[in-house]
């Protein structure tokens, strides 16, 4: 099963696509304890966290000289983040005995001396990304550096590069078929994120075959 964890265990997803039979952004949240699904995406060229990383085995570090964090639960550090939105947390509960709809990526980001954790909360049914964090080791513990909670959402690890892909819905639009998406690249600098590019990619509207992204021009 892809795009779950259990109590520390995350699974590679490719890139993101359109999400077939899609939740409605405003009822993202509801639905994440529904039926367990597919689904999802994964960091670029660093690598997501495969099986029981998350509970204690290091992942595959990335070409900076930083070192994987250990024992990293990520569905803890969800839980216990002050910054996390409420109803995240109130629904972030297992999709079936102890799997967790969590992704889990490690890789240099902030130019830390370890690794820093990028944490994908997902839908069980579709796995319709409802928020993206990435958190920072600091003195022991982990800080959290960046969220964003706009369903459909997914952030990945990019050559070092945070980049945030958001879905977008324009009017009459189903649930199933988005419009298309902004793919937004962020740089940690000065001790923060800033927003480095930003591109915005439509998605083919052919009869009978599944929405493909095309580049707007």
């Amino acid at each position: 099963m892809r795009g779950l964890t259990g109590e520390g265990s995350a699974r590679t997803r490719g890139s993101i696509q359109a999400v077939s039979a899609a939740l409605a952004v405003p009822t993202a949240l509801a639905l994440l304890v529904s039926g367990c699904g597919a689904g999802g995406t994964g960091a670029r060229d660093e690598g997501p966290a495969h099986a029981d990383s998350v509970a204690g085995a290091a992942a595959t570090p990335s070409a900076a000289p930083s070192k994987s964090p250990d024992n990293v639960n990520a569905v803890k550090l969800i839980k216990d983040d002050p910054k996390v939105a409420p109803e995240v947390k109130r629904e972030l509960k297992p999709c079936v005995a102890d799997e967790y709809p969590v992704d889990v990526s490690y890789g240099n980001l902030t130019e830390g001396s370890a690794d820093d954790v990028v944490v994908n909360v997902l839908t069980c049914g579709d796995a319709v990304g409802v928020g993206s964090y990435v958190y920072r080791e600091q003195g022991g513990s982990y800080e959290n550096v960046f969220k964003a909670e706009e369903p459909p959402v997914y952030a990945e690890i990019d050559r070092g590069d945070l980049v945030v892909t958001k879905q977008v819905y324009e009017k009459g639009d189903p649930v199933s078929s988005p419009s298309g998406e902004n793919v937004i690249t962020y740089r940690w600098t000065s001790g923060h994120f800033t927003e480095k590019y930003r591109t915005h990619n439509d998605y083919g509207k052919v009869v009978g075959d599944s929405a493909t992204p095309v580049p707007a021009g």
